[in-house]
């Protein structure tokens, strides 16, 4: 079962629209869902709370470190919560899926990513759990790190808040250890798209 939720980003308000704070968004929602508010916690190197929910208890963590000193945070908190790699569920945006599309994977390469780099450094395993969330490509590798450090328009905005509700939406099965019925839900809710458009995340301030 999942005890730890990352969402992975960079801290300061001059990031909060990034693409690349993806991960940052999907834990803001999950912790505005259950009516809390995430808190610094020097000792882990990020933001933390602690939510009940589906009636199972879960950590939310954000590190504020950059995006690539990921690692120390979660790294720090997994080993003083004794959290076992394969319980943690790290989301994170992901060039290779469009926006509006939501994957979960178990271990797996870095892909490049300098966030999920840093994590399997620090927790000595590739064998976490992703929720990668689609922010589509450039197209143009030179392009990719101002894409990923911009913001993307308002109908981009809407697809990547409606595969944040779909991966919402099979939160109880991973709570569970449901892993694969998770799956199963979420990728045959890519498949079948959505039509409703939703609010797109604001700036924290």
């Amino acid at each position: 079962m999942i005890e730890l939720l990352v969402g992975l980003g960079n801290p300061g308000p001059e990031h909060a629209l990034d693409r690349h704070n993806a991960g940052f968004w999907f834990v803001d929602q999950i912790a505005s869902a259950a009516g809390v508010s995430l808190k610094p916690e020097r000792g882990f190197f990020g933001d933390v709370a602690r939510v009940r929910l589906h009636g199972r208890e879960l950590w939310l963590l954000e590190p504020s470190t950059y995006m690539n000193r990921s690692g120390q945070s979660v790294g720090a908190f997994a080993r003083f919560y004794k959290i076992a790699p394969e319980h943690i569920l790290v989301a994170h945006d992901e060039l290779d899926l469009p926006p509006g599309q939501a994957k979960l994977k178990l271990g797996g390469g870095h892909a490049g990513h300098n966030g999920l780099r840093d994590l399997i450094a620090h927790l000595g395993t590739p064998n976490f759990w992703r929720l990668r969330l689609g922010i589509g490509h450039p197209g143009d590798r030179a392009a990719v790190i101002g894409f990923v450090l911009g913001k993307p328009p308002q109908s981009e905005l809407n697809l990547i808040e409606q595969a944040m509700e779909q991966s919402q939406a099979v939160l109880p099965l991973l709570l569970k250890g449901e892993f694969e019925a998770a799956m199963m839900q979420l990728h045959r809710g890519n498949r079948e798209g959505g039509r409703k458009a939703a609010p797109a995340p604001s700036a924290k301030g």
